[in-house]
């Protein structure tokens, strides 16, 4: 569910001042974050934001696509390594 309308989308306050300072050099760096909530705005579009998921930072490229999004959404915290005994193996068995 998102915010209501009122209050207007939740983007950290380090972060968007980050990325206003690299819009105003014109400059291309990472920026790291651990502000999984933080929603896309516009201003993002073309930076690159390394997200943290628990484990490591996630680089993720910001396009116009992702506007509205939550950055927690392109950094996954969990790695599906497939269900057990899957086909391959029982077929190696035989």
């Amino acid at each position: 569910m998102p915010r209501s309308v009122k209050k207007g989308p939740h983007i950290d306050v380090k972060l968007l001042g980050k990325i206003r300072k690299l819009n105003d050099t014109r400059q291309k760096k990472i920026v790291k974050t651990w502000s999984r909530s933080s929603t896309i705005s516009p201003e993002f579009v073309g930076h690159t934001i390394a997200v943290h998921n628990g484990n490591k930072m996630i680089p993720i490229y910001i396009s116009e696509n992702m506007v509205g999004h939550k950055l927690g959404e392109f950094s996954p915290t969990r790695i599906f390594r497939g269900h057990p005994g899957t086909k391959a193996e029982k077929a190696s068995k035989r």
